[in-house]
């Protein structure tokens, strides 16, 4: 891609990109706890294989909720050639690009210390400086902007393969002291150990790794790139969909082959799990393009909508409030777990509501949180 001469006219926005990040962020702002409380009037406790969905793998595995993180590093790609090709169309050089990136990546990396890192605790002792989605975002975004202001979308393909191959290499060739080469437990796998060389007492003291999974969280993001290309292709709206929907099949076939020799597990952002996860995203994203902006059935996705224009205040909406954490904080820990599934159901609704009707007076006054 070359900033300077744009291949293709910028289309409107497209809703579906909208609604899927509005999807991606229901779930986190109340939706999956008003989901769950639904399914509770019917059968409750709810069946072992669906509340499995509902919850984070505990290592290796992928469940739906699982997908959540994932998918919103994948439409931050999505929207970036669409985004940057209107900032070209309106003068803008490859200098004022990198300076943008430069800005975005600076402000995400303070709001995930914000939002997980503890920063406006102002105590050093419980600061975290990398341990947040947003900043995985910004690590993605750092990386793949990058490399698409520098190479075409062949190159930016073949990124992909390079990136997700040197971590496998890595995680897998690289020996751990104390525990060698390959493994991939917890405590053992070599991005555990350079997240706890480098970050020391500031690592968040969770599974989770960050500095040398940077390289798949920009992967993921690439991924992303690689849909909104296809978005803006010169081709028929149906054709594009089938695309997607190929994408989606090769990637969760990619995923579950290559998770044979290379688990998926998502605290790590295995390579394979970056093939899984994007090949759900791309299905997801076949899916809404099609029934939104293909067979134009729009009204059903307005909630989503509203919550996708300011996705970065649900998120940190999801990472203030919950109907759970509002029940214990009203009746305390023990009485909540008591709360009739009736009631537990209108206070999800409740919860909710709120988050999404301060949403929709942002969508109607035109105020959109965007970096």
């Amino acid at each position: 891609m070359n900033p300077e001469k744009p291949h293709l006219t910028v289309q409107d926005r497209i809703m579906a990109v909208d609604a899927l990040r509005g999807f991606d962020m229901f779930w986190i702002v109340g939706g999956g706890e008003l989901v769950r409380s639904a399914i509770r009037l019917f059968v409750n406790p709810i069946p072992a294989p669906i509340e499995h969905q509902f919850q984070h793998v505990s290592w290796e595995g992928f469940a739906a909720w699982d997908l959540i993180m994932p998918l919103f590093l994948f439409i931050a790609g999505t929207s970036m050639p669409l985004a940057y090709a209107r900032r070209i169309e309106r003068g803008q050089t490859r200098w004022d690009l990198y300076r943008h990136m430069v800005r975005r990546v600076l402000i995400l990396w303070v709001l995930g210390m914000i939002a997980q890192g503890h920063l406006l605790s102002f105590n050093p002792a419980k600061f975290h400086f990398y341990s947040n989605t947003l900043q995985a975002i910004a690590s993605g975004y750092l990386i793949a902007t990058i490399i698409i202001l520098n190479v075409g979308v062949l190159g930016q393909a073949i990124s992909i393969i390079v990136l997700l191959a040197v971590f496998w290499a890595a995680m897998v060739f690289v020996p751990v002291p104390g525990y060698g080469a390959g493994l991939l437990t917890p405590e053992g796998n070599l991005a555990m150990y350079v997240d706890t060389v480098i970050l020391g007492r500031f690592r968040d003291g969770t599974p989770y790794t960050w500095i040398l999974s940077s390289l798949t969280f920009g992967a993921t993001v690439l991924l992303g790139v690689m849909s909104g290309h296809i978005l803006r292709a010169d081709r028929s709206p149906r054709t594009k969909a089938l695309w997607l929907l190929c994408a989606g099949i090769a990637g969760v076939v990619l995923g579950r082959l290559t998770g044979i020799w290379f688990p998926i597990i998502k605290h790590i952002w295995t390579s394979s799990m970056v093939l899984y996860a994007a090949g759900w995203s791309f299905l997801l994203l076949a899916l809404f393009y099609w029934v939104i902006d293909v067979l134009q059935y729009r009204r059903w996705a307005f909630g989503f909508v509203v919550i996708g224009m300011n996705a970065i205040i649900a998120y940190f909406a999801g990472e203030m409030f919950s109907a759970g954490g509002i029940e214990e904080y009203v009746f305390g820990e023990e009485a909540a777990q008591k709360i009739p599934v009736p009631a537990a159901l209108c206070i999800a609704a409740i919860v909710f509501g709120l988050f999404w009707l301060a949403l929709y007076l942002m969508y109607r006054k035109k105020i959109f949180v965007r970096i």
